[in-house]
Formats: C-alpha cells, structure tokens, sequence
C-alpha cells in the first residue's frame, strides 16, 4: 500500500490547524522524491555547474586576453582553443558532450564574425542572435500550446508528450517556465543589443560575460518552483513496458490454454 492508498482519518477540531512540532517538519516522502527528481532532471538537462564554466571559460578568456593585449586574434585563437580542451576531455572521460560541443560551436562562429569584421563585439553577436531567437522560440511555442521547456525536459522526464493532453497542471507549469525563459532572455537582450553598438569592445565584452550565468539560474530556478509545484510527470516508458508485460502473460495464458485444449 503507497502512501497515496493509506486511510487518513482527520480530527475535525484540528483539521484547520497548523502542524507544530516533530509534525510540522515531517513532509509527504512522495513529494520529496517529486522535488528531488525535478532538480536532477533539470540539472541534467542544462548542464549543471560542469555547463556553466563551458559556457562561461571561453568568453571570460577572450575579454581578459583583448582587455590586456587589444589583440583579436590571440583572443579568438585562445578562447576557440579552450573550447577544444573543454569537448577533448570530455571525450576522454566519455562524458556527454553535447553542452561542450554547443559551445565550440558557438565561439567558432563568434571568432568567425570577429575576424571578418575586425570587430571584437562581433564575437558575442552570434550568440546575441541566438539568445533573441531562443527567447521568441519559448514565446511563440507558448502561444501555440506546446510551450518549448516542455518539449525539452518531457524526455528527461520520462513523460515525453503526454502533458499536454494528459496532464493540464503540468502544462500549465511547462507554460509558465516557458514564459520565465521567454521573457527573462529578452531581457538579456534589451540590455546586450543597446551596448552593442554604443559601448566599447572591452565594456561590452565585460558586460557579455556577467549576464552569462545570472539569467540563466533565474530562469532555471524560476522553472524549478513551477514543476515542483505541478503534478508528477507521466512515466509513459513504464506504461510501455507494462502493456507489453500484460500483453506477453496474456499470450502465455492463451497458449496454456490451447495446450490444455489440445491434450
């Protein structure tokens, strides 16, 4: 018997009341292991701590390096060059690589626009762009219903699709953290943009790196409290391995039948 099958049986003249004590501190076990499976899936699915410095070490290298020396070129070459180091190990230690692999990507085409235009600012701009397209993705998939956090996380999950049809609370939280990323992005942007083409390179370099992390752990925070809040996903990869158990011991029970039929 799970803890939701148990009985409870409530003293009405103390239903109202608040718990103290040992009680008080007591929480439902369930909605522990809830909060705890949120905060591993979202670990896992931006990164965690490992992410962050990938994001963070190559475009931290490339404004200390320009701020001392003002030359693009070692800068580009050092910070694509740490990118490498970063995927190399993670290679070797067979770790996932798809946040380190994004991320060399993203300092290749910043060096790129960098060395085409001579401008040190151009090597944020492609990761500018993407910040505002990302932010319109969470927006506009919000709009239409299938908030982007939710096709993103339902896999970690283990739910995939089935809340949107299934599950209306935990769509609604999808929404809401999808609003959080949408608008908290935007406002990273309204910020960068301006600077883009008024501030100097090293300024605007500074500024590209502080608003690196800080927006980016609102927003997952903010994503965090709203599942927390929301209904338990739908193992739907459970639901599968249990039909095809129901289905195989059905078709044991059929043929133990036509056996005893046939004897």
């Amino acid at each position: 018997m799970t803890s939701v099958d148990k009985p409870t049986t409530t003293d009405p003249s103390t239903a109202d009341k608040p718990a103290s004590g040992r009680h008080a501190r007591v929480q439902d076990p369930q909605a522990q292991t809830d909060k705890a499976v949120t905060e591993a899936a979202l670990f896992e699915a931006f990164g965690g701590v490992r992410g962050m410095v990938e994001t963070v070490l190559p475009g931290l290298l490339f404004v200390t390096i320009y701020t001392i020396n003002k030359n693009l070129h070692v800068s580009a070459i050092a910070a694509l060059g740490v990118s490498l180091v970063l995927v190399a190990v993670r290679l070797i230690r067979r770790d996932t690589v798809k946040h380190a692999f994004s991320g060399v990507f993203g300092v290749a085409f910043g060096v790129v626009f960098a060395m085409m235009t001579g401008n040190a600012k151009d090597f944020y701009l492609p990761g500018m762009l993407y910040t505002l397209g990302l932010a319109l993705a969470y927006i506009v998939t919000t709009l239409a219903g299938v908030p982007l956090i939710g096709l993103l996380l339902g896999p970690v999950f283990k739910e995939n699709l089935s809340w949107r049809t299934r599950n209306p609370g935990r769509k609604r939280a999808y929404a809401k953290a999808s609003w959080a990323w949408g608008l908290i992005l935007l406002g990273k942007c309204a910020i960068l943009f301006p600077l883009y083409w008024w501030a100097d390179p090293t300024k605007f370099g500074w500024v590209s790196v502080a608003l690196k992390i800080p927006p980016f752990l609102l927003a997952v925070y903010l994503t965090w409290v709203f599942l927390a809040k929301a209904p338990p996903p739908i193992d739907v990869f459970a639901e599968m391995e249990a039909e095809e158990e129901a289905e195989k011991a059905e078709e044991a029970r059929k043929a133990a039948a036509q056996g005893r039929t046939d004897g």
